[in-house]
């Protein structure tokens, strides 16, 4: 927690746009679980996750563990619900299966603000379809939702943290936003 905002820290080895860590997943891991109040482990394969690293994760932390992915199925929540995740992301649509356990990642305004207002949204600053940033803000997102709201992805230090945001999920940039928590 810093300064009341929730961190969801990432354990990422790669991203489909190109980027690598440096580090090992568990090396990132360890990270995580230091500065995490949530832990987020990838399910998705083009981000080198798996259902198996997150039933691995669930047996080394007691931490919340976030199951990060697209999620397009219901189908696909009661796996990472099943593995051992608290949460599960889902990208682009509402679930059937345990909306209450979900935070849902719209792909626009117009769908955040179609989202009931208690549901735990995630905005991404980051267009998944091209890697590159969205024209569209977490300050206009935050001024469009009046729930939950979870600031992601290109948060490299404390400083990129915004107001209105109740958490922050930091993947990429995980060690230097843990070196600028101390």
């Amino acid at each position: 927690m810093h300064n009341n905002t929730l961190i969801i820290a990432e354990v990422k080895t790669a991203s489909p746009f190109g980027w690598r860590s440096s580090k090992n997943w568990e090396a990132l891991f360890q990270i995580a679980v230091q500065v995490g109040d949530t832990i987020s482990i990838h399910t998705d394969p083009r981000w080198e996750g798996s259902f198996e690293l997150l039933k691995k994760a669930r047996n080394l932390t007691n931490k919340p563990i976030l199951a990060k992915g697209i999620h397009a199925t219901d189908e696909d929540i009661q796996k990472a619900l099943d593995c051992g995740a608290d949460s599960v992301l889902v990208v682009g649509r509402v679930p059937r299966k345990a909306p209450e356990r979900c935070l849902i990642e719209p792909l626009t305004l117009q769908e955040l603000q179609r989202l009931s207002p208690d549901t735990r949204a995630v905005w991404n600053s980051r267009d998944l379809a091209t890697g590159g940033l969205k024209q569209e803000t977490f300050q206009q997102a935050r001024n469009l939702f009046p729930g939950w709201l979870c600031q992601a992805s290109n948060l490299k230090t404390v400083v990129d943290i915004l107001p209105g945001a109740q958490a922050v999920l930091v993947g990429t940039h995980l060690e230097a936003f843990a070196d600028s928590l101390r």
